[in-house]
């Protein structure tokens, strides 16, 4: 049986999600305060690299924090939208990327660690930091409350009965975690250049509406490939669900996250 491809290696998923960035930015999740607070207390400076970081939701969240981020993306029209907000971004594949010798306190990545090759982007990662330095990469899992995920697995099983997307919602939290941060755990210790891994989990909630839920679905990985007859059937099939519940619901997210330092002294 043929192996299933590697994530990272499904560019045409991952190069998706520019074509509407302006979407994308407005509707994608934050992340927690304490993630930032945690990675920034354990490093030595402000210089902060975030690898993929598409329109800057993120880099927003570290310069907030009084960091000096510099964003690297390989796709213009995410990184258009970054430098409209006033964001420092350069395009290019991460394991590609002219690093100019630049040497930063932290390499960071949100949401987007998962198109890079783990190892290689560990190893890379690590000769780009200075001794200490920290590689954080994270994700969010979304987790609705139970009644709705069970409505939304419905519609997604008869809307999409014939994509690989149809069970999207049948996939418990705890695997979508463990598939990202076992992935990007194993490159980090292939890599050989870090000290031992941490993985760390921020549990978190917040209000959302029927619009903003139907308007943050075509940014999911995947679903701006439906034909538009089979978007609109999505959208209004799941917007009948939150309309069941009230037309709005809080939705839990769980942050996790997989980090490690360079081998050497604390540099400050």
């Amino acid at each position: 049986m043929q192996q299933e491809r590697a994530v990272h290696q499904v560019r045409k998923v991952a190069q998706s999600f520019g074509t509407d960035a302006a979407r994308y930015d407005r509707a994608r999740p934050t992340y927690p305060q304490a993630l930032v607070d945690r990675v920034t207390s354990g490093i030595g400076g402000s210089a902060i690299l975030d690898v993929g970081c598409g329109t800057g939701i993120a880099t927003r969240l570290f310069m907030a924090a009084g960091c000096r981020v510099l964003g690297v993306d390989p796709d213009p029209r995410m990184a258009q939208i970054a430098r409209g907000a006033g964001l420092q971004v350069q395009v290019g594949r991460f394991e590609d990327w002219d690093t100019g010798g630049r040497r930063f306190d932290a390499v960071i990545s949100g949401q987007a660690w998962h198109w890079v090759e783990p190892a290689a982007g560990a190893a890379k990662a690590a000769s780009l930091l200075h001794p200490g330095g920290r590689l954080a990469v994270f994700w969010n899992v979304l987790n609705p409350p139970a009644q709705l995920r069970l409505a939304f697995d419905q519609v997604y099983r008869q809307v999409l009965r014939h994509s690989r997307l149809r069970y999207f919602w049948t996939v418990p939290v705890s695997a979508v975690g463990q598939m990202m941060t076992g992935s990007a755990a194993e490159g980090i210790r292939r890599s050989a250049a870090f000290g031992a891994t941490e993985e760390w989990r921020f549990d978190w909630a917040r209000p959302v509406t029927r619009e903003e839920w139907l308007d943050m679905v075509p940014t999911l990985g995947g679903h701006g490939d439906f034909p538009p007859a089979v978007l609109a059937e999505l959208l209004a099939s799941l917007g009948a669900a939150i309309d069941a519940v009230g037309g709005t619901f809080e939705m839990r997210y769980i942050t996790v996250a997989v980090t490690a330092t360079v081998a050497g002294p604390d540099h400050r």
